[in-house]
């Protein structure tokens, strides 16, 4: 990766091109458990692309969130006063509506102008077949599906800048490559033959799976990303500059940062395994101490989130990150004022127990734990009602908040009596242990699990329900899709009646009374001696109340937040539970797979194509 970006660097001052990264965000999707959040992180994905396309010279880059422009539409965009040559649209699977409309609206640009269409993101990892239209009437396409991260994208460019003559068009380039064959040797792309010409698309190319970067330290540097965001804004054409340095932590106030990469477990309905290729991919300690001080210099932000699959996944290199931020933030701002989250598993957290001070003093100030299920039942990760107790007390004893993260299933009952099993009870038990905030969610259908083909096989997820056809917005575990309950509209009512047991006004007034958030540590000055010795009597005294008139608040706004967004979540999902309650289910009986005949490169089998 280091000598790739040597060369890039090489080839992009030979060229002046332009590029425009989009997130595609479907604004239906804006309910708990991430609602509000949702539009205040800059997501970590497009900024890594942001990053790698500047640092490889490409410095007219601008990146784009739907969650701040909603109405930006690609065939309006003009950057440095042109047409870009390059645009890109990374997307989730449940923001697949808006993917397919940048896309399609990109494809009415005159062929003249038309820059090169390349799709990315979790949605194109698993199903890249989605972004080229089956359709003969309506043959959209994207140019080119990346199935992979940076580095598969910078072999990609790095094969075209090195094909292109002078003044060539980007997609003009692309054409010359792919008909010459070039492209089939970079692993984690997928092609036609005929994309945005209107022409319908015969075949696909798929040239296999995408190489992994095993050493993270040698990825750009993310605070570039930050500089290349578009101001949000309403229209839907770009601004003349980028979103100013002292704005962007008014609109991103969280951080999201890529520290550690993998999972030690292999359940069943998780794609991560299989992404990450069976590995466990890390920052050194030294690396994300840098990337944390370069953005909260440049940018302000103080407050971040550790994009990690389980951050205790490997205790020495867990460790070395953590004694690294600690003695940094020993040492005074900006680490003493910053603050961490990320995901751990409670397992991994009962075995890291006597390293919890340290992950502490090093900012880690909340983390959310795949509890999943407090008997095991549905997923077995070492865990029990025990371990998720113990793995609570430690935590609030630590000074860390729990954040627990559950998943409903079929054969969970609402309540149980005499056990632990109904889903009450377990968030009952789970709120006295200090739970401040819960996500709980039902399981659905995951591009890249164990489990995917068969919950479309064996009749579990939905096709339709009465003339409604299941759209990706609502495959998100907020919306009950798959399910073999003879009764499903209960499963999705259970959802409602979780959160509302959880955030309402009664605990809300209890909050304000014996609040869940009053850990010693919280209410601590975690200055530097030196700093806090030079504060007035009167100083440390008005310091000291709000302390702790911050740190007994907090409970009673995490009940706030949940109620709002309690509220934006009956507003759009009561209306489904009516939905299976009153229209017949029709269900599936083979997983989505391309319609669009693939093959792999030199006659082998397609490496993204699913069994039909």
């Amino acid at each position: 990766m280091t000598n790739m970006r040597l060369r890039m660097r090489n080839l992009g001052k030979q060229h002046d091109l332009t590029t425009v990264i989009v997130s595609a965000f479907d604004h239906r999707t804006r309910i708990l458990p991430f609602i509000f959040a949702d539009v205040r992180i800059a997501p970590a994905g497009v900024r890594a692309i942001g990053s790698a396309l500047v640092d490889a010279g490409f410095e007219k880059t601008r990146i784009v969130l739907q969650q701040w422009n909603k109405n930006f539409n690609p065939s309006r965009m003009l950057l440095d006063g042109r047409v870009p040559d390059i645009f890109m649209v990374s997307s989730m699977h449940l923001h697949s509506a808006e993917c397919d409309r940048l896309i399609q609206d990109a494809c009415r640009i005159d062929p003249v102008h038309r820059p090169l269409v390349i799709a990315g993101g979790p949605r194109i990892n698993y199903e890249p077949w989605h972004v080229f239209s089956a359709d003969p009437d309506n043959p959209w396409a994207a140019d080119v599906a990346v199935t992979g991260e940076e580095y598969v994208l910078l072999n990609l460019l790095e094969i075209l800048l090195s094909m292109r003559a002078s003044n060539e068009t980007m997609r003009s380039v692309f054409v010359r490559a792919r008909d010459s064959g070039a492209l089939d040797e970079v692993p984690g792309i997928v092609y036609s033959r005929s994309a945005c010409d209107g022409r319908p698309i015969e075949e696909l190319v798929d040239t296999g799976m995408q190489r992994l970067l095993g050493n993270l330290d040698e990825l750009p540097h993310p605070v570039h990303g930050y500089r290349l965001l578009e101001p949000p804004s309403t229209e839907p054409t770009l601004s003349n500059h980028a979103l100013p340095a002292d704005q962007v932590r008014r609109y991103s106030p969280i951080g999201s940062l890529v520290i550690t990469s993998g999972c030690k477990f292999r359940c069943a309905y998780c794609p991560i395994p299989a992404y990450n290729q069976s590995q466990y991919r890390t920052k050194s300690g030294e690396r994300v101490a840098d990337e944390l001080e370069q953005i909260s210099n440049e940018f302000k932000i103080r407050n971040f989130f550790g994009a990690d699959d389980n951050f205790f996944n490997n205790t020495d290199r867990t460790l070395e990150i953590a004694e690294t931020l600690a003695r940094k933030a020993s040492l005074g701002r900006p680490f003493c004022k910053m603050r961490l989250a990320t995901e751990v598993t409670v397992h991994d957290t009962v075995r890291m127990r006597e390293h919890l001070p340290l992950i502490r003093r090093a900012g880690f100030a909340a983390l959310w734990l795949g509890v999943e299920d407090l008997t095991a039942t549905l997923v077995k990760k070492a865990q029990d009602k025990d371990k998720t107790l113990e793995a609570f007390r430690l935590l609030r004893e630590n000074g860390i908040l729990p954040m627990p993260m559950m998943m409903h299933h079929d054969k969970q009952p609402l309540v149980t009596w005499k056990s632990n099993y109904g889903l009450l009870n377990q968030l009952r038990i789970l709120r006295k242990s200090g739970a401040l905030n819960v996500q709980v969610l039902m399981l659905t259908p995951s591009a890249g699990s164990k489990w995917y083909v068969n919950t479309y096989t064996s009749g579990m997820a939905f096709k339709k329900v009465g003339p409604a056809a299941i759209e990706p917005y609502i495959v998100d575990g907020n919306y009950v899709v798959a399910s073999e309950h003879a009764r499903p509209w209960i499963k999705q009512l259970n959802l409602l009646i979780a959160y509302t047991y959880f955030f309402n006004p009664v605990r809300l007034i209890i909050a304000l009374i014996l609040p869940k958030s009053t850990i010693p540590f919280f209410a601590a000055d975690k200055r530097p001696k030196e700093e806090i010795q030079r504060d007035t009597p009167t100083q440390k005294l008005r310091r000291r109340i709000r302390l702790k008139m911050r740190t007994h608040l907090i409970d009673a706004g995490a009940q706030i937040w949940g109620m709002c967004g309690l509220f934006h979540t009956y507003r759009h999902t009561i209306g489904w539970a009516w939905q299976l309650f009153r229209h017949p289910i029709h269900r599936c009986k083979h997983a989505p797979a391309s319609r669009i005949p693939m093959r792999g490169v030199n006659g082998q089998p397609a490496a993204h194509a699913l069994p039909i």
